[in-house]
């Protein structure tokens, strides 16, 4: 594998992502107006009009990171840049799942809005819950804390990297599960601002609404090598992508497993498709000397000579 496009998720989000990929791409111009027609949502006032609030809501988030992901990536082939793997993070898995040739645009972007949709309201409907990310903490240390704790309704959510993950639960049980982690040696815990315990079983309503809209889509096998959040390694079958995609919602995601199995297959270098930096960071401790380039601007695509 030479290289492999990592799409960012929830909280890469910024006001004005991928202006300048719309505004020297026909093509990603053209994907701005399927994702609007798909998802029923004006994208291009969302992304380039929309406040910082407006974008942190779940319902516009997931689907304002999607298409900023396959913009970021639209442009990137257009340089010359061909993927021949990829893989993302939660919600980012949905452009690798397009990218991949495993789902339509279309479909990707309308079961990515319903996605969003569906969180947001368990969100709601949970009573009160929440995430919190726990640093300089190994993941086992703190599923140890965790469990000498006896919190039964908070769990690891994202395995982000060795000394990085998130938990995610109750509002109770979060809050008394940063106090555990601290008092087992973890630097800081971090409560983020989200509207849901995201990857916990809180999202079961989520998981199962979203069953019934990926029931009715075409999945097909991979055309180029993709990785599951939900076990950290390659997807072979479209069946295998279709049953995870639902799975993923209440599923942690493995990404140390990801970075691993990506590694394994011996990528000259990543680059992040879509805003931020965050994927590039926690590659580092994995990836080792492979680079993971930011190619969320038109300028850093730019900028790389391969």
């Amino acid at each position: 594998m030479n290289t492999c496009f990592l799409f960012p998720g929830q909280g890469a989000q910024y006001p004005g992502m991928a202006r300048d990929f719309y505004e020297t791409s026909k093509a990603v111009r053209d994907i701005f107006a399927l994702a609007s027609e798909a998802s029923r949502i004006d994208l291009k006032k969302l992304l380039f009009e929309g406040s910082e609030e407006e974008l942190k809501q779940t319902r516009n988030t997931q689907i304002a990171v999607a298409l900023a992901g396959v913009a970021s990536a639209t442009c990137a082939r257009e340089h010359g840049v061909q993927p021949d793997g990829c893989a993302g993070f939660s919600v980012g898995e949905w452009p690798a799942l397009a990218e991949a040739g495993v789902v339509s645009y279309e479909d990707m972007f309308r079961l990515v809005a319903e996605r969003g949709r569906l969180m947001d309201e368990a969100g709601a409907r949970s009573g009160g819950s929440t995430m919190s990310a726990v640093l300089s903490l190994s993941p086992e240390a703190i599923e140890e804390a965790i469990k000498k704790a006896g919190l039964a309704n908070v769990w690891v959510a994202n395995y982000n990297s060795p000394t990085q993950s998130v938990i995610s639960g109750t509002e109770a049980d979060v809050a008394a599960a940063e106090i555990a982690v601290k008092a087992a040696g973890a630097k800081r815990a971090i409560r983020l601002k989200v509207s849901g315990a995201f990857h916990s079983p809180i999202m079961a309503y989520a998981r199962d609404g979203f069953a019934e809209a990926v029931a009715g889509a075409s999945f097909h096998d991979p055309k180029i090598l993709l990785f599951s959040n939900v076990t950290g390694k390659r997807i072979a079958t479209g069946a295998e992508a279709k049953e995870l995609a639902v799975s993923q919602i209440v599923s942690p995601v493995r990404w140390i497993d990801e970075e691993k199995a990506i590694l394994a297959e011996k990528p000259l270098f990543c680059a992040e498709t879509g805003p931020g930096t965050v994927l590039g960071g926690l590659w580092k401790p994995v990836g080792g000397e492979i680079p993971c380039y930011p190619f969320g601007t038109l300028d850093q695509i730019s900028s790389v000579s391969l």
